[in-house]
């Protein structure tokens, strides 16, 4: 699925619409190149889910945890790690994070769970392209349960 991004509040707008339609457990690895939108997208998903307070970026810290509905959600961004051996040091083998958001997942290796949806984002003109694939039968009820309840439809108007 394609979905054109005008600007920033288009992008705010799939992350709210992520959050609208999430599965109780779900794996989201967020592609593309710096500015591409990906923290923008995980910090709209994660107030949606009503996350308080500031939702900072894990540039430095490499994960931030939050408590959301029904457990805790993981935001990584693994940008600044030199291979994947380093996620050993981050305690993330517990059961505890529902929800999971990675950015540069390349970066991480098979030291990840293997995503349930994949975001590419990438500029596109003045805006921004989002690309979502299913990646287990969970993403693809994600992405009908986006199709079905219309969440999309206020994107492709803008």
């Amino acid at each position: 699925m394609s979905i054109p991004l005008a600007d920033s509040q288009a992008t705010e707008a799939l992350g709210r619409a992520l959050a609208g339609t999430r599965p109780a457990r779900a794996v989201v690895h967020l592609r593309g190149e710096l500015g591409a939108g990906k923290s923008t997208l995980a910090r709209a998903l994660l107030r949606e889910l009503g996350v308080q307070g500031p939702i900072r970026s894990p540039t430095y810290t490499l994960v931030e945890r939050y408590p959301i509905p029904g457990g805790e959600a993981w935001h990584l961004d693994l940008y600044r790690i030199g291979n994947a051996a380093e996620l050993d040091f981050l305690g993330l083998d517990g059961d505890e994070a529902t929800l999971w958001l990675v950015e540069w997942p390349e970066r991480g290796g098979q030291a990840l769970p293997a995503p349930d949806l994949r975001i590419d984002l990438a500029q596109a003109g003045t805006g921004r392209e989002a690309g979502l694939e299913a990646g287990t039968a969970t993403g693809r009820a994600w992405l009908e349960a986006l199709r079905e309840k219309a969440w999309l439809q206020p994107l492709s108007a803008g």
